[in-house]
């Protein structure tokens, strides 16, 4: 059986907490760990993909928010797991679409559509309907569960605009389209290191990070 999770004073004498990602995607991941090395300050993690995950019942994200997504998600498969288990649901709310994408951004334009296609997709039907918003913005939900437990749900956000077309070569999705005023850049033309200053993901993890940090629950 793995170990459990650790506790409190372990994590002071500077213990790792052991979580592991609801996700097969080594992708997702090292995106991840990479949010975990920011947070290395206030929390030491070791994240993990859960083991074997493509062979575990699978639970389908048919829910209409991005929380009862992730909720749901984590909920399931930490009744799989002795240890702590994080889902994350996110994607990209756009006004003028009346919140499309949302939910179904990665199905957007098909389940085996590529980002250049669900991309295409988006901006034709923003100029379809013909409006001049073109406010968006990326939700990222992550929830905790252990054992068939939710004990803790972490949202965030980033404010952007819609461009008409693509810009920048890095990141991935829907990045190329979406331009983060601030930094006067589409979230494609940042590096990885910016893009963690900024994004819905990472806020919402250093969210989860902060939790960790002095949660007696694990």
């Amino acid at each position: 059986m793995p170990a459990r999770g650790k506790s409190e004073k372990e994590r002071a004498c500077g213990a790792a907490v052991r979580l592991f990602l609801a996700s097969s995607n080594p992708g997702k991941l090292n995106e991840f760990r990479a949010l975990a090395e920011d947070q290395a300050a206030i929390v030491s993690l070791d994240l993990q993909l859960l083991p074997n995950f493509s062979e575990l019942p699978a639970f389908e994200e048919s829910a209409t928010t991005f929380g009862e997504n992730a909720a749901g998600k984590a909920r399931h498969y930490s009744r799989l797991s002795d240890l702590p288990v994080m889902a994350d649901d996110s994607g990209l709310v756009v006004d003028a679409l009346g919140g499309a994408p949302g939910v179904r951004s990665a199905r957007y334009a098909g389940p085996n559509a590529s980002s250049a296609e669900r991309i295409a997709k988006l901006l034709s039907e923003l100029r379809a309907c013909g409006s001049e918003n073109r406010r968006a913005r990326f939700v990222c939900v992550i929830a905790l569960a252990v054992r068939g437990r939710v004990i803790a749900v972490f949202s965030d956000m980033a404010e952007g605009t819609i461009l008409e077309k693509a810009r920048g070569a890095g990141g991935f999705g829907y990045d190329p389209i979406f331009f983060f005023s601030p930094a006067a850049k589409s979230f494609a033309e940042m590096s990885a290191e910016e893009k963690n200053r900024y994004s819905h993901r990472a806020k919402a993890f250093g969210k989860l990070a902060e939790f960790l940090a002095s949660s007696p629950v694990l």
